[in-house]
């Protein structure tokens, strides 16, 4: 054997190594996310909870919406900035408790404020662990979106299980059941303090800076990104209203029982896992921008059908269609987000996840009230112009592998020279 086949298999071989060692960290980063995205899930399971049992009107439940996304909306840069600049892997484990204590809290006593104060702490715990954690996660999954889809599914199986996990609790016990709702939590955030998946070789500097040193040479585009974060904003508004009004479109257009918008919201969560996976394959192998792009030309006839088809045979399909084609270009606009913005991978990861995506929690307040006095049906159908201008938004984006593939400039690097 040459020396060149020498040195070819023992880079083989320490590749397969590493990938090996990168395999667990993933699995336990995925969880965390699935664990803390379980009390991001929790806040539509309440909402139904907080209509029957308190009779709430559509502002107010919508207000419950608000608390989880307002305060977390403020502090979600400066979590971005500070995991840019700094290591601060506690921030896995303390986000994921500070969630999971927040919403334990929310159904003691009778008090609107008070639900809505812990409401917004967990939405604080929420923020603080994503940039963070994607920070970490992007270091093990290097450049695959594939790779990256898995551990942004790892937040979909949250939100798929929480309708299934705490909807029987809660018809057990009622709202004074909620502090069962943080033992997985409590328990997840030891694991993983005693883990410590940060401290892994790999997720230091070079993860702050993306994890490739031509990603970081490249420079950051923010024009492009602000271009992202138009598309990212307005899914958010698409995605607060359905997780806002889904359930309720059953149990008060429809006149089913308070299990059967959980259901709905389950069915909606669970196809979002599978568009996750889907977006993150499509874009691997057909291109990041087509899979966006994708996703939001078919939430278009979706959208409108499952507002303009009084039956809950077809609304229950169309949610199934709606979770998939709403998440195909969830995890691909994360790392477009982190391509964009290669020296501020925590700022992008914080943005994409969490600032952009807590936007449309501020509005729901506002379709809430909307829906008081026009109706819910009417509402949803002044929603169905966002998945039209989010098509039409992405049709702006590019891709700047794509450019680097071609040996054409970024538009960071044009603005250089």
């Amino acid at each position: 054997m040459s020396a060149e086949q020498t040195a070819a298999v023992g880079h083989a071989a320490l590749s397969g190594a590493r990938e090996e060692s990168r395999r667990p960290r993933m699995v336990l980063l995925t969880t965390t996310h699935a664990v803390n995205d379980l009390y991001q899930g929790a806040i539509p399971v309440l909402i139904s909870f907080f209509a029957v049992e308190r009779h709430y009107t559509y502002a107010a439940l919508t207000g419950i919406t608000l608390a989880a996304t307002f305060l977390a909306s403020i502090v979600q840069p400066g979590f971005g900035l500070l995991t840019d600049r700094h290591s601060l892997g506690w921030l896995i484990p303390g986000g994921m408790l500070v969630a999971g204590v927040g919403v334990g809290l929310s159904g003691l006593g009778g008090n609107y404020v008070l639900t809505w104060l812990a409401i917004a702490v967990s939405g604080i715990g929420v923020a603080a662990y994503h940039p963070e954690a994607a920070r970490v996660a992007r270091a093990a999954a290097r450049s695959s979106t594939r790779a990256m889809s898995w551990f942004t599914v790892g937040g979909n199986i949250g939100v798929s299980l929480a309708p299934l996990l705490m909807t029987p609790v809660l018809l057990a016990t009622g709202l004074r059941g909620t502090p069962l709702l943080a033992v997985p939590a409590v328990l997840m955030a030891a694991a993983t303090w005693s883990a410590r998946p940060w401290t892994v070789a790999g997720a230091g500097k070079a993860g702050r800076r993306g994890g490739s040193a031509a990603a970081a040479d490249r420079g950051d585009d923010w024009r492009a990104f602000s271009a992202l974060t138009a598309v990212v904003v307005t899914r958010s508004v698409l995605y607060f209203s359905l997780i806002s009004f889904l359930a309720l479109l059953f149990i008060r257009v429809e006149h089913k029982s308070t299990a059967v918008g959980s259901w709905a919201l389950t069915v909606f969560s669970v196809a979002g896992a599978i568009g996750t996976v889907l977006g993150g394959y499509l874009a691997d192998r057909r291109g990041r921008l087509p899979a966006i792009r994708l996703g939001y030309a078919v939430c278009i006839p979706a959208f409108l059908a499952l507002v303009l088809v009084p039956s809950v045979a077809v609304r229950f399909a169309l949610t199934a269609v709606l979770g998939v084609a709403v998440f195909v270009p969830f995890t691909v606009q994360v790392t477009l987000g982190q391509d964009y913005l290669p020296r501020h991978i925590g700022t992008a990861s914080g943005m994409t996840l969490g600032l952009a995506n807590s936007v449309g929690g501020l509005t729901a307040p506002l379709l809430g009230v909307l829906a008081d006095h026009t109706g819910l049906v009417r509402t949803l159908e002044i929603v169905a112009v966002f998945p039209i201008l989010a098509f039409l938004l992405a049709l702006r984006l590019t891709d700047p592998r794509a450019a680097a593939a071609g040996g054409g400039p970024s538009r960071a690097q044009a603005a250089e020279g």
